[in-house]
């Protein structure tokens, strides 16, 4: 504890002996005790104790049970180990290794041989750990060991960033693929052409394949740079409002061309939505091609268009031998193919339903396909109606 400072005693009898002299000598006795009023009070002021820091008394401590309800709520995954074993775990870490975990050893926790040798670290020291939780997760974990026996562990969930690069590699590798076929056969014809360039009936057949395998490219690199703009725009949500009936009745017969027009029926309601003209043309033209393509050749091909309280119902329905359940799930994946020699036979590249679904998100709708095997396949387009002037914004939209 800290001495009290001394008072100023000898200081303050110099002063009263100097100021009595002055006044004995100035005969001013008022004016020597102003002085010494002054020296004094100085003094005093110079040598008095600071007001003393009062200590808080009785604050508790951080204990097991205030440090886990201090990360209890935190987004990401953190345990805290004693002698390599799990005192605390917070909701994201039992929600990753499961409620178990609490009093295990940290190695069964982590079941992982790239965790479990963290442990062995006297430093800090972290690695990146794949399948730690589910089968191609990936999470970069940390140990921060401190006062001996303690240690802090925590999960970064990286999955989402491999994703997207595997997703990227993977998109490459498909587009790769899919514009080397047209470019192989266009060379391969040409090489033949040159080779033999008399007999005039194998140049024509030889023509045909190359214009066809031309246009199979052009369409490819067009349906690329499509799904490349409507990506770009995805988080931008189109403000016109647009007559849906007559855009979906100028797309279909777009897409059927007169040579398969007679084959739809249509049933169209009067209804507004918001959305980008030209995309909502293409998702058209893309989901009623493949119903004419795909269904039986002479089936019909029902469309229909309703209002159902503050959505749109765009229904594309085929008579089609139909898709098996197994194959659903992945039909607006990126270069998907059911059937992968009839759709290059018909001329698909593997992007329409992919650029119907990034389409539909654009405008806040949902993406629904049903099939039966033997009964044909429905492909139903949500999206919301419009409300408000035309000057409506984000919120005049509810999403699907």
């Amino acid at each position: 504890m800290e001495q009290p400072a001394a008072k100023p005693w000898t200081g303050i009898a110099l002063a009263i002996l100097a100021c009595a002299a002055l006044a004995i000598m100035d005969e001013k006795p008022w004016f020597a005790l102003a002085i010494l009023l002054i020296w004094i009070g100085s003094l005093w002021l110079k040598f008095d104790e600071p007001p003393s820091m009062e200590t808080a008394s009785g604050e508790a401590g951080l204990t097991r049970d205030t440090m886990a309800e201090l990360i209890e709520h935190s987004g990401t995954p953190l345990l805290l180990t004693r002698r390599d074993r799990v005192t605390i775990a917070n909701r994201a870490a039992r929600d990753v290794l499961g409620p178990h975990i609490l009093g295990q050893d940290v190695r069964i926790a982590l079941r992982h041989p790239e965790a479990i040798a963290l442990a062995e670290h006297d430093e800090p020291a972290s690695a990146t750990v794949y399948n730690l939780a589910r089968r191609r997760d990936v999470w970069l974990v940390s140990r921060k060991p401190f006062n001996g026996d303690y240690a802090v562990i925590d999960l970064t969930d990286q999955s989402a960033g491999a994703n997207v690069g595997r997703a990227h590699t993977d998109f490459v590798a498909n587009a790769s693929h899919e514009l080397r076929t047209p470019l192989a056969s266009i060379i391969g014809y040409v090489e033949s052409l040159i080779d033999e360039p008399g007999d005039e009936s194998l140049r024509a057949r030889f023509h045909q394949t190359i214009l066809r395998e031309a246009k199979r490219l052009q369409q490819l690199v067009d349906d690329l740079l499509s799904l490349s703009r409507v990506e770009a725009g995805e988080h931008d949500l189109p403000s016109e409002h647009i007559d849906l009936a007559p855009l979906v009745l100028l797309a279909a017969r777009d897409a059927a061309g007169p040579a398969r027009a007679d084959r739809i029926d249509f049933a169209l309601e009067d209804t507004t939505i918001q959305g980008d003209v030209p995309q909502l043309e293409q998702a058209v033209r893309n989901v009623v091609d493949n119903a004419l393509k795909y269904g039986a050749d002479d089936g019909r091909v029902r469309i229909s268009l309703t209002s159902e309280g503050e959505a749109a119902e765009l229904t594309v329905a085929d008579q089609g031998d139909g898709i098996a359940p197994d194959h659903l799930p992945h039909l607006t994946r990126r270069f998907y193919r059911v059937d992968p020699g009839r759709s290059r036979a018909s001329g698909g590249t593997g992007l329409g339903l992919a650029l119907v679904k990034h389409i539909v998100e654009r405008h806040r709708g949902r993406l629904d396909i049903a099939s039966e095997h033997g009964a044909g396949t429905t492909v139903t387009i949500r999206l919301p109606i419009a409300r408000g002037d035309n000057s409506a914004s984000h919120d005049t939209v509810t999403q699907l």
